[in-house]
């Protein structure tokens, strides 16, 4: 599963993140992301002696209950399902067979999971086309079939059980990362919504296609299938598997049977049903098949075209080859989280499809590359506990590294690493609790930073203690020794162990089993021809602990030269006495940029500057640029920075075009110019957008030209940093161009256009804006709405009311959390004059269910 990245991200949520070298994901609005949007309480002081107090530090979150994997008492071996739909009803018309036998003890009932169903019947199949009914005890939510006897171990029996599901009708629910629960989707069942297709698709994950079959719906059972489907004729269907028989029938109806031959859990079953084009590839013999909206067939393969070279490149790296049937992939309206892996059949949310000119700022290569190594971790050898699931998660948020270390480079890979480390530091802020936790309150929890991003953080680390031939051969081992079965976090472990020789217990106890990560002060003195180095650790060691950390120290001297030291850090205070024949000209500590840890270096001026001139990667280079801000006046690194503008890596042109923000030295004319050059030259438009950016951060100075200009650019991300510059400082000639973006097919240009007409609209786009706030998705209506709100400001009262009205349902009953958070906003921009209005935002604030969501409206 793609965390509402969303990765995420992903991600029903979108993180504001740096676009991966090639691998770009969209420049939004920052929005609340599901971990960090609970508010933070105070630290609380807790005595525990007359003399001793504790301090609870706010990011401690309550324990929950422990959560075992689930008891086995049978092996689901095989589900056949027989499907057909009554999209009016919204209905699932099913008959399933499963082939069952005791796990250990004999058994002589079978529990299934089976959410919300009308049972119909419940037969014992024995034989020779003869069947037994059975009775059973049902409570909507568990199914208990009692057998004709009992059972033992050795002996398989079959037992089917015609139903009729109704997911529809089921308690709604759902978590940040998975919106709805319900499992199965009907979209626009009546053809009543205009413009969008009638489909039907799957969310399995975390235990929710017992909503629409029966099953025992736990990640540690495993199953081969038979999924048959009866679907109007004008339809194509997808499911896990191959495709074995297709058959029209007489009513105008066919029939499709898809068969997986090799055992996956439940949770990754999955049906679709819709008006799809089938765009084909192939990889060793296998197809690749590419299912999107017929309007996206000529760029499916610009989305998706690395598929076969990924298939590859995973294979290799892993030494297992794809071990499955085929791969698909397939995109689909109204999606309730970021992407899920079901085997041979990836769901994607309808944003991966895109034209060529959006194509032209962003790829998904990395939710491709994530999906894709779900099937060896998770899919292959999957977690036997949701208290385990970075055993799943955080290999594929590694995948994402990997991909684009191989495809795009080593600073293109050191991005992907910073910015996770920092969408990991970000969430620590409020919540910090282990890798693998056996104690949570609800399973969905489980779907954080910590599973994605620190585990993937954590594996970096890992690779570079024991070295890439060990790494990869450990995995290939772990893989080759699991596969098709469940394990937990001391498989990996012991794995490692076996191949390096070296006992891993304080490694996977620090990063895996306890909470936190370190916090660093690192100082640096020389004297008598040796470097002082100081690390501190600084973290609370009352709730962390205190870690041991092998990491890389790197003396520069004045000959351009370094020597890379390894020390290992083991105290809270430790001092480490480091040879140098001269003053150097840098010491720069964790010099492979591996450690998941926030760290203060104590770096002068120059050394940022000789930093940012003999970086081993973007994330020094990065660091540098930072350390650079606060002195950005000076002479010598306003320099450093004008040529950081010209530096290989796009990322490093973005960091420096930022850092020149609000720019008063004495280079101010250079600094200017230097940056118009960038913002209408510049090969990427991520550079463009941000030079736009910065030259509109120059306040009573006139960039008209270049905004009119970018205007006209190819790259909608430059077309929306123009119209944002352009909000605060309208010219007349932009005019006529803006009018003609009222009706790009560029959501985030609407965004934008949104934001210019919150300040400079007139009546004339009321009714545009209401448009809008049909077509827009979630993490867009969020920056939307409030701009709405602002616009409505100086609309006549009769428009004023309808549209508040229309925020106020929005913010009351809209199942997404970033709509009802956007169109609270919305409503607190038209309500500075309203006691009325400020009533109805008390009420909504009052009835709202989420907390996180009250806390943050509080803090509004």
């Amino acid at each position: 599963m793609k965390y509402p990245v969303l990765g995420t991200l992903s991600l029903v949520l979108v993180l504001h993140v740096v676009a991966l070298a090639q691998n770009v994901r969209p420049n939004q609005e920052t929005v609340p992301k599901a971990s960090t949007r609970k508010k933070a309480q105070p630290a609380e002081a807790v005595s525990t002696t007359e003399t001793a107090t504790v301090i609870i530090p706010s990011w401690l979150p309550s324990s929950g209950s422990t959560q075992p994997a689930a008891t086995i008492l049978s092996d689901l071996q095989h589900t056949a399902l027989d499907l057909r739909f009554d999209w009016a009803k919204q209905q699932v018309i099913g008959s399933a067979t499963l082939t069952v036998r005791p796990h250990f003890h004999p058994q002589n009932q079978l529990v299934l999971d089976a959410k919300g169903f009308d049972i119909r019947n419940i037969r014992l199949l024995t034989g020779n086309g003869k069947e037994k009914a059975l009775t059973y005890g049902y409570d909507r939510r568990q199914l208990t079939v009692n057998l004709d006897r009992t059972y033992a171990r050795t002996e398989t029996y079959q037992v089917r059980i015609a139903y009729i599901a109704k997911p529809n009708e089921l308690p709604a629910s759902g978590s940040d990362a998975i919106t709805s629960n319900k499992g199965l989707f009907f979209i626009n069942p009546l053809g009543t919504e205009k413009g969008k297709p009638r489909q039907i698709w799957t969310q399995g994950e975390m235990e929710n296609n017992s909503n629409w079959f029966p099953t025992i719906d736990k990640p540690n059972q495993r199953m081969t299938q038979e999924i048959t489907l009866t679907v109007d004729g004008q339809y194509k269907t997808l499911s896990n598997g191959l495709l074995v028989t297709s058959k029209k029938n007489a009513d105008g109806t066919r029939t499709d049977t898809w068969k997986q031959v090799q055992p996956a859990a439940p949770y990754l079953a999955m049906i679709a049903v819709g008006d799809f084009a089938v765009v084909n590839d192939t990889w060793r013999g296998k197809a690749v098949d590419y299912y999107v909206e017929p309007k996206f067939a000529g760029t499916a393969k610009a989305v998706f075209g690395n598929t076969p070279q990924m298939l590859d490149f995973f294979s290799k790296k892993f030494g297992v080859e794809f071990p499955w049937e085929k791969y698909a992939q397939i995109a689909v309206r109204d999606y309730v989280s970021g992407a899920m892996e079901n085997t041979t059949a990836v769901v994607h949310g309808e944003g991966i499809q895109a034209t060529r000119r959006e194509l032209l700022d962003q790829n998904f290569d990395w939710v491709i590359a994530h999906e894709l190594v779900h099937h060896w971790f998770g899919n292959y050898v999957t977690c036997e506990s949701w208290a385990n699931l970075p055993l799943n998660e955080s290999f594929a948020d590694y995948g994402e590294l990997l991909w684009t270390e191989y495809k795009y480079g080593a600073d293109a890979a050191s991005m992907v690493q910073a910015t996770a480390l920092n969408h990991y530091l970000q969430e620590a802020e409020d919540k910090r609790v282990p890798l693998i936790r056996y104690q949570y309150r609800e399973k969905e929890d489980m779907f954080d930073r910590h599973s994605y991003q620190k585990g993937g953080r954590v594996l970096h680390m890992l690779r570079k203690h024991v070295g890439d031939e060990a790494f990869f051969l450990a995995l290939n081992q772990y893989l080759t020794r699991y596969k098709f079965s469940a394990v937990e976090i001391d498989e990996l472990r012991m794995t490692f162990e076996e191949v390096t020789g070296e006992d891993l217990h304080w490694f996977f106890d620090q990063w895996f089993l306890q909470r936190g990560h370190p916090e660093l002060r690192i100082t640096h003195s020389y004297t008598n021809g040796q470097v002082s180095l100081r690390v501190q650790q600084t973290q609370d060691s009352t709730f962390t602990p205190i870690y041991r950390l092998p990491v890389t120290v790197a003396i520069w001297g004045n000959n351009n030269q370094s020597a890379t030291h390894r020390i290992t850090v083991t105290k809270a205070d430790q001092t480490f006495l480091l040879p140098s024949s001269q003053r150097p000209s840098l010491v720069k500590f964790d010099d492979e940029s591996q450690l998941l840890a926030k760290i203060e270096e104590e770096l002068s001026q120059d050394e940022l500057v000789y930093l940012l001139q003999h970086a081993r990667n973007y994330q020094q280079k990065q660091q540098a640029i930072e350390g650079l801000r606060p002195k950005v006046a000076d002479l010598a690194v306003s320099a450093t920075l004008r040529n950081a503008l010209n530096d290989k890596f796009w990322g490093v042109r973005v960091a420096a075009a930022e850092a020149l923000r609000r720019y008063k030295g004495p280079e101010g004319g250079a600094v200017r110019k230097e940056l118009q050059r960038v913002a209408t030259t510049d090969t990427r438009s991520d550079v463009r957008a941000a030079a736009i950016t910065t030259l509109n951060s120059f306040s009573n100075e006139d960039f008209g030209q270049v905004y009119d200009t970018a205007l006209n650019d190819s790259s909608y991300t430059v077309v929306s940093a123009a119209l944002a510059a352009l909000t605060r400082n309208p010219t007349v000639a932009s005019q006529p161009k803006i009018a003609t973006l009222q009706e790009t097919p560029s959501s985030r240009v609407i965004t934008a256009l949104g934001g210019y007409y919150a300040l400079n609209g007139h009546l004339d786009q009321y009714e545009w804006f209401l448009r809008h706030l049909e077509t827009l998705q979630d993490a867009d209506l969020y920056t939307f709405l409030p701009n709405f709100g602002q616009f409505m400001q100086r609309m006549p009262p009769i428009e004023r009311e309808k549209g508040i009205k229309r925020l106020e349902v929005l913010a009351r009953n809209n199942p997404s959390y970033l709509v009802r958070l956007g169109a609270y906003k919305g409503l607190s921009a038209v309500a500075e004059r309203s006691q009325e209005l400020k009533t109805i935002l008390q009420d909504i604030r009052a009835k709202e269910k989420d907390e996180g969501l009250k806390g943050m409206y509080n803090l509004l």
